[in-house]
């Protein structure tokens, strides 16, 4: 008699207040296998593009998610820009970037709250949150919005810090800086902490490669990508990135990673501040942007973000396309959930601070001759996409990549 069961967990609300289905066969408490499924939220925001002009659809793309509406609006911008030869200021490429970092504050405080909360820690969820909310503040403060804070227009920014702005960005950084030294602490020398996370949800280095993780969760397998320092954009040049990384391979990796973060991105904003060069916000752009396609990648908290443009010559785009961080972390959760216990799951899907609605993708094909449905796993679907544009005419090493444009 087989000692096996298959538990499904979601769509609802599997460790976090999104929809997801987990499938989940336990040998005992163990989990020896996993179907990871996502596409319950699918909102068409890509489709939905191609219909409203360029400025329109920034306000779409903010949308993306919550969490780095920022970075998916400042991809989407050099992405336009790009295409339009546009250099932005250099006041405003300084601006992105304090943004940028205040939402890198916003998010890893966040996923530290709800990696507490995961495992019976309720009390750091407390804690990170109320730290959280004097970010949000700020947030607030510069753009009129705590989440969708709408700074970024195409050719740089619509408002400016002033002064009294500066002043208050500084105050709220002294703050997180010394609230975050007990959260490192915390971290590295909580011995019931590292007890319960460490070991689990194990990505090697090689693994991490292999399913192509980026961000916080291929940084803790000692995978030192991080698209502000390998690939600069905005200032990121100038303000540089001190990539942090850890080789525990695990949950425990992936906290410590983002609490030291935490400490780097402070550091970027006070330098920011103090640099901030004089000059005007924006550069004219036209309203029709010059046929052509790009693609722009930008470093969000979860990991690298990439936007492809192609244009028509029109205000309007003729395709947009947008591959999250935690669509690329999803391939691995599998290889994550098995070898570990039913207990673990929660924590192990939320130790890469996935976001649902802006990963979901179709993996289901018709044949187009006519044949039965088929299921697609990634390599296979992988091939057919580029088997499919080729047909198409679509030559991938001839799409420019977007450069760093900053008005001297």
């Amino acid at each position: 008699m087989s000692k096996r069961i298959t538990i499904p967990i979601g769509p609802q609300h599997p460790s976090l207040k999104e929809p997801g289905c987990f499938t989940i066969t336990l040998e005992g408490e163990k989990v020896v296998n996993a179907v990871v499924g996502v596409g319950y939220n699918h909102r068409g925001l890509e489709k939905a593009c191609e219909s409203r002009t360029y400025i329109q659809d920034l306000y779409i793309i903010e949308r993306v998610c919550g969490i780095c509406s920022h970075t998916h609006s400042t991809a989407f911008c050099q992405a336009v820009e790009e295409l339009a030869g546009v250099a932005i200021p250099r006041r405003a490429a300084y601006i992105r970037v304090i943004m940028a970092e205040l939402e890198r504050l916003h998010s890893h405080l966040l996923w530290l709250g709800i990696a507490g909360h995961e495992i019976g820690f309720d009390t750091l969820l407390m804690y990170s949150w109320r730290d959280r909310e004097r970010v949000l503040d700020i947030l607030a403060m510069l753009g009129g919005n705590r989440v969708n804070y709408g700074i970024n227009t195409l050719g740089g920014v619509r408002r400016d810090l002033t002064p009294e702005m500066m002043a208050e960005i500084r105050k709220v950084l002294d703050f997180i800086e010394e609230e975050n030294k007990y959260y490192i602490e915390l971290a590295l020398s909580e011995t019931t902490l590292a007890a319960r996370l460490a070991g689990v949800g194990r990505l090697s280095h090689d693994d991490a490669l292999k399913y192509g993780a980026v961000g916080p969760v291929a940084r803790a397998s000692n995978v030192p990508d991080d698209i502000r320092a390998i690939d600069p954009y905005i200032a990121y040049d100038e303000i540089l990135v001190h990539p942090v990384t850890d080789d525990h391979c695990d949950v425990f990796g992936r906290a410590v990673v983002r609490v030291l973060e935490i400490m780097d991105s402070i550091r970027m904003i006070r330098e920011a501040l103090d640099n901030l060069p004089d000059g005007e916000l924006t550069a004219k752009m036209p309203r029709k942007i010059p046929e052509g396609e790009v693609f722009s990648r930008t470093e969000a908290p979860r990991g690298e973000d990439t936007h492809y443009i192609r244009s028509n010559g029109t205000e309007k785009p003729d395709r947009v396309r947008v591959r999250a961080a935690s669509e690329a972390n999803w391939h691995g959760m599998a290889h994550m959930l098995e070898g570990d216990y039913l207990a673990d799951v929660p924590i192990i899907i939320a130790a890469i601070d996935p976001c649902y609605s802006c990963t979901d993708r179709a993996i289901r094909l018709v044949n187009p001759e006519g044949g039965e449905e088929q299921l697609l796993d990634w390599n296979q679907l992988r091939r057919y996409s580029i088997d499919f544009y080729k047909k198409q005419g679509f030559d991938a090493t001839k799409i420019k990549i977007a450069e760093r444009k900053i008005m001297l």
